[in-house]
């Protein structure tokens, strides 16, 4: 069998809010709170769960995506006027990459959280 990753916890400020601003912009599903969770199915193996925590330090989340989701994601980022950009140290120039042959970019959630959308695999030697 394949390892997979489950779930992860995301800190928020608000959980809630949080869970659903990640299902305006990428299009997943907010499922419900569970205790202190609000938790959103990404996929048929992962979820996110939102944790409202007064005080943590942001982290970096990549996705990979279709070219479709990609176009879809843009779309929605600009529609909410999103600071977006081709670099994580140029995450608010109004670019997109281009690196491996795909298409990416960085922008962050109402939590300062780092989110980047690559079309293409980074190619590690």
């Amino acid at each position: 069998m394949e390892i997979t990753l489950n779930h992860t916890i995301i800190p928020s400020i608000d959980n809630v809010a949080s869970a659903k601003f990640f299902e305006k912009i990428f299009g997943f599903e907010f499922i419900k709170e569970w205790g202190y969770f609000a938790v959103v199915k990404v996929n048929s193996t992962l979820s996110l769960d939102f944790k409202t925590q007064e005080n943590f330090s942001s982290n970096h989340y990549a996705f990979k995506v279709s070219d479709l989701e990609f176009d879809q994601i843009l779309g929605r980022i600009k529609l909410d006027k999103i600071a977006f950009g081709s670099g994580p140290y140029s995450s608010r120039n109004g670019e997109i990459n281009h690196d491996y042959g795909g298409r990416g970019l960085y922008f962050k959630d109402l939590d300062g959280h780092l989110l980047e959308i690559i079309t293409k695999d980074y190619v590690i030697d």
